[in-house]
């Protein structure tokens, strides 16, 4: 039988390889054109970095860095109390262009269940905020947006749970949800927190509809990279180019996770 998984050891050399790899390279991928969009998704970890210092400003400037067209943020809001949002997105806006996708009943916060979705250049069609099952209070975000001059994309955003079952579970509302909808362009991103590989990962009934996945890449600890748990899917073959982490300096303390980011063609 054919085993896909590594043991520790030799997970930690090919992760020690990879960062020298892009250690050795001048920069980070570029769009080749303006039919490419950079698509990412980001554990904020509330702003605290692997330093344990609260610092929202620094979060901002990694996603400067990134210069996405979508981005997805989980852990944005603070979990207990009033669950207010973290960063300052009316600055990032102004420096970036992104604006959040709106959703109803939000409070101070900035998403649902802390996920946020920013987005440059388009009309949301539509937005639905979906409670996935489980003990721990996750949820994903759905939006349809009309993007300018490309056709109207699906954005799947969750954040799902630490436990194996609840994560079998939420993956089946991810599937559900593609169910009821038309095969539109889609992308589902997030931190799935999924670390497993193979048979034996609760991510393998996404197969059906975003298989075949893209490469699994390493995103978490930031400080050096072992487990995947952050992933960019779609449910359409060729329209991710390339999946890679955003690894810099500054992103290696902002949080304990690094920033997966994808190129997509519509």
């Amino acid at each position: 039988m054919h085993k896909n998984e590594r043991s520790l050891p030799e997970t930690v050399l090919v992760s020690i390889r990879a960062r020298n790899a892009r250690k050795a390279k001048s920069e980070q991928r570029k769009r080749t054109d303006d039919t490419e969009m950079v698509v990412a998704s980001y554990n904020v970890h509330k702003c605290i970095g692997v330093d344990r210092k609260f610092d929202p400003e620094r979060t901002a400037r990694v996603i400067r860095e990134i210069s996405p067209d979508v981005i997805a943020l989980q852990e944005a809001d603070n979990r207990f109390g009033d669950r207010a949002g973290l960063l300052d997105l009316a600055r990032l806006e102004m420096e970036t262009g992104l604006v959040p996708v709106p959703i109803a009943g939000n409070g101070k916060g900035h998403g649902w269940r802390g996920n946020v979705l920013l987005f440059k250049r388009g009309t949301v069609r539509d937005v639905h905020q979906i409670k996935l099952p489980g003990l721990e209070p996750r949820g994903a975000l759905v939006a349809e947006i009309d993007l300018d001059d490309k056709p109207t994309l699906r954005v799947i955003a969750a954040h799902l749970g630490l436990l194996r079952r609840s994560r079998s579970e939420q993956a089946r509302v991810v599937l559900d949800i593609m169910s009821s909808a038309d095969e539109r362009p889609t992308l589902l991103l997030g931190d799935l927190n999924e670390w497993r590989l193979g048979n034996r990962s609760s991510l393998n009934t996404l197969h059906t509809t975003f298989g075949p996945l893209p490469p699994a890449v390493p995103t978490f600890p930031s400080s050096l990279p072992l487990l995947a748990l952050d992933r960019i899917m779609a449910n359409r073959h060729g329209m991710i180019s390339a999946v890679e982490a955003h690894d810099t300096p500054l992103s290696r303390v902002a949080s304990d996770h690094l920033p997966l980011t994808a190129f997509v063609r519509l």
